[in-house]
């Protein structure tokens, strides 16, 4: 009787994670699924799950008739420098808030999770008065700084816990064995925390491959453009490629795709296991 139960229990469990699997996926399939349709099929009053004639001109539009390529590579410039600078800067912020003990310290942990209140269209028409000030607009310097101070504040909150995770006896040790406070956090710390960095990479990363207010507002050279910019491209004032932008979607996530198969084994692991022996 029990064993029964158990089995029902696990069956249940199984058919529950199917159906929420299969509901999260739907749209991911349903847009590959369009890119891959002619456009006669796309219009169609009837509904196919499966391309009856699959085509990949919709690819060789996208690829031949725009500037996918220039998008893909000013998303990737501008996403990697963003994380990689944001990520510095939360490794000593979250460390400086983790082990220091100072005036305003949790004013300051405060403050940082303020900023995450405030949408990030309000910064609009102040920062296109200060980039247009500093030359900054219309460039990818101005598009990164953006995505640098946009996430600097969740990244060091970020980066505290993680810290705040990591027994301050790994540090001591280092201490004895001549490190200084710099040397033990590259050396002993921060290898420690390597799935929470590389949780806060991605965090950076798709943040600013995704972002698209900023970069519709302060980019108008067809050259500096970012993917969801040139995403916008495909709607126009009486039509909607929809077959080109589906196509074109799925070629922008495959990095995306790429970067999460590589670092997922990294984001299950546990911060500090086996670091400390009892």
């Amino acid at each position: 009787m029990i064993q029964r139960r158990s089995i029902r229990q696990r069956l249940g469990r199984a058919l529950g994670l199917l159906f929420f699997l299969c509901f999260a996926l739907f749209p991911l399939y349903w847009m590959v699924l369009t890119s891959f349709k002619p456009d006669r099929e796309l219009f169609s009053e009837q509904v196919n799950y499966w391309p009856v004639h699959p085509t990949f001109q919709h690819y060789v539009d996208v690829l031949q008739r725009t500037a996918f390529g220039v998008y893909l590579r000013n998303s990737l410039a501008a996403a990697s420098a963003a994380a990689l600078v944001v990520l510095i800067i939360a490794i000593f912020g979250g460390y400086a808030l983790a082990r220091f003990k100072f005036r305003g310290r949790q004013m300051s942990l405060m403050a940082l999770l303020a900023t995450q209140m405030f949408p990030g269209v309000v910064l609009v028409a102040p920062l296109y008065l200060l980039f247009s000030k500093f030359h900054l607009l219309n460039t990818l310097l101005g598009l990164i700084l953006i995505y640098i101070t946009l996430n600097i504040p969740f990244a060091v909150f970020l980066m505290r816990g993680y810290f705040a995770d990591v027994p301050v006896e790994l540090e001591e040790a280092a201490y004895i064995d001549g490190c200084n406070r710099i040397e033990a956090i590259w050396r002993i710390v921060v290898p420690a925390l390597w799935p929470g960095i590389v949780a806060t990479i991605v965090f950076v990363f798709v943040a600013a491959w995704s972002e698209m207010v900023f970069a519709v507002m302060f980019i108008n050279d067809e050259g500096l453009k970012t993917i969801p910019v040139g995403l916008i491209m495909f709607v126009s004032k009486f039509n909607v490629s929809w077959g080109m932008m589906m196509a074109a979607t799925t070629m922008a996530l495959v990095p995306i795709a790429v970067l999460f198969g590589y670092i997922q084994r990294y984001l299950v692991q546990g911060l500090t296991m086996g670091a400390v022996k009892g």
